[in-house]
């Protein structure tokens, strides 16, 4: 897949994330949250108004921090396409 392709199936899967009306697992959210962070090269702290999910937030970034953009891209396509593929 050329970087080309993976950028446009990596919108089409947030797309299809943001698009979503019902409510995601909490441990789902966590995944897609960091995965898109990291593909999406952005650094900035977390911002909820709990500290208990800052950490959860903080601790999800913690163990992707090795992967590398298009890994985190392929990583939250794969999230979604079996999300949606398996939710019931």
């Amino acid at each position: 897949m050329t970087s080309e392709e993976l950028e446009i199936e990596f919108s089409e899967a947030v797309e299809r994330v943001n698009a979503h009306t019902e409510r995601f697992p909490a441990d789902m959210l966590l995944r897609l949250y960091a995965y898109y962070k990291k593909a999406s090269n952005n650094y900035e702290r977390p911002s909820s108004r709990k500290p208990i999910i800052n950490a959860f937030k903080t601790n999800a970034l913690f163990q992707v921090q090795d992967v590398t953009e298009d890994e985190a891209k392929r990583i939250y396509i794969d999230l979604v396409n079996n999300y949606f593929l398996y939710r019931k």
